[in-house]
Formats: structure tokens, C-alpha cells, sequence
């Protein structure tokens, strides 16, 4: 880590080891290592956790999205499985199932998106679906008005996720350095955006094999713009930039 890192992380463990009573990072170290029952390391990761995401970020990707299921839909696809690898605080898997509601409408009930993140905090922030206003300054009004309920608390506006899309979404917490994941259902897109940056090699290479295990042939892996698989071998097609497809045939 730089120096403006280390100080970020040094800040975010000092609040933590204040309601632990620790003075030391030693002692916080020993702390976390004799720990038996794992929950400090949960805690430990929520402190260290950067959770960055918006609404339809890099929109470009909602775009394709949209057009696949409307393609989807109609072939007549009954069943549509998305992972949202890295949901953070629950704006991209919401952005993912309002766009499938959008164009699959009535037709959605066998659409389903699983929201994962190592982050607990930020699972739960995601499952409770409460937004405040400025975090949806780029979402049309149309899009707030039909799938998000307003409300006051104090002086402050908030919007929540209306059921029919929270509906659409399940969570689980995942830990993506450490494959293979149980997930009971083959997949038919995996956005795993903007968080193997913070991977070194062997883990992205390990991750990439793993979503090409879990997806059917045919499926999508979206990654992040500033992202790419370039200097990892694998067996997935590039379609355009930041979107592979897993081949029907391998």
C-alpha cells in the first residue's frame, strides 16, 4: 500500500479497535488471529471494505443487458440466472433486476439475481434497500417513480426499493479469493465489475475459471471498463470490451 492507503486503513482500524478497548494494532493483530470464532475477521473486513458503486454504473452494460433478455424473451427463455459477484451496498443486482423488469415486465417471474459481497455490512445495507437521495441524482425520475417508494426521515429524503424488484434479488456473502463458490444453479450472466483490480493474478486467474464453470455455454461475464482478461488464459471469447461470452462448444 501507498502512504495515503496505509493511512485510510491505519484511520478505519483505529475506530474499530476504540470499541474494542484495543490501544495497539499488535495487540489488535493478536486479537485477530486468536480469534476462534471468525467473527472479528467479518468485522475486521467490513472496517477495511471501500464499497464504490452507483445506480446503472458504466450504463453501457445495462444497455447490453437489456437487449439480451429482450432477445431472451423472445426465445421463449423461461428461467434467467444473474450474479452480481461484488453488490457492495445493493446498487448494481437493483440496477440489474430494474432493467430486466423493464423489459421483461410480467414475464420476469422466473428472473432471478444473487447479490454477493465479502462486505457484511454493506450485504446488509443492500437487503434493507434504503438510498438517500443524492445517490440516485443519475437515475431518471420515470425509474424513481416507478420502482423506488419516497420517503422523510428527519430532513433528509430516502428512497426505497419497491418489493417487486427486492423480490427479484437474493444475497449471500462470498468471499471471491477463495473459489469454488456453492451456487446451486447454472448461470446466464455474471457481472463481476471494478474489484479484480484488487486481485494479484493468481486470484483473478482463479476467478475467471470458476464464473466459466459456473455459467452455461453461451453465458456472459461483464466486467469493469478499466478492466480485461487479456493476460489470463482462458477459453472465453471476447465480444467487445469488458463482455465475454463463455462458447456454446468447447
Amino acid at each position: 500500500m501507498n502512504e495515503t492507503k496505509e493511512a485510510m486503513v491505519a484511520s478505519r482500524l483505529a475506530k474499530r479497535m476504540r470499541i474494542l478497548g484495543i490501544k495497539h494494532y499488535e495487540e489488535y493483530l493478536q486479537f485477530l488471529l486468536q480469534d476462534q470464532s471468525g467473527d472479528e475477521i467479518i468485522n475486521f473486513l467490513d472496517v477495511i471494505a471501500t464499497n464504490v458503486t452507483s445506480f446503472f454504473r458504466e450504463p453501457e452494460h445495462f444497455d447490453f443487458l437489456g437487449d439480451l433478455i429482450t432477445t431472451w424473451i423472445g426465445q421463449r427463455k423461461e428461467r434467467i440466472r444473474i450474479w452480481s459477484a461484488a453488490a457492495s451496498t445493493g446498487q448494481e443486482p437493483y440496477s440489474i433486476a430494474i432493467t430486466a423488469f423493464i423489459v421483461a415486465g410480467a414475464q420476469a417471474k422466473d428472473i432471478r439475481i444473487l447479490a454477493t459481497d465479502i462486505s457484511t455490512k454493506a450485504l446488509r445495507a443492500a437487503q434493507i434497500g434504503e438510498y438517500s437521495s443524492p445517490t440516485l441524482d443519475n437515475v431518471p425520475d420515470s425509474i424513481k417513480a416507478k420502482f423506488f417508494v419516497k420517503k422523510r426521515v428527519g430532513e433528509e429524503t430516502i428512497y426505497c426499493i419497491k418489493e417487486q424488484i427486492r423480490n427479484l434479488v437474493i444475497f449471500k456473502r462470498i468471499n471471491l479469493a477463495y473459489p469454488p463458490f456453492t451456487i446451486p444453479q447454472k448461470l446466464d450472466i455474471v457481472f463481476c465489475r471494478n474489484v479484480m483490480i484488487y486481485f494479484d493474478s493468481i486470484v483473478r486467474t482463479r476467478l475467471i475459471a470458476e464464473m466459466y464453470r459456473l455459467l452455461n455455454p453461451g453465458g456472459y461475464l461483464i466486467v469493469g471498463h478499466a478492466e480485461s482478461l487479456a493476460c489470463i488464459k482462458t477459453d472465453f471469447i471476447c465480444l467487445k470490451p469488458s463482455i465475454y461470452q463463455k462458447p456454446y462448444k468447447t
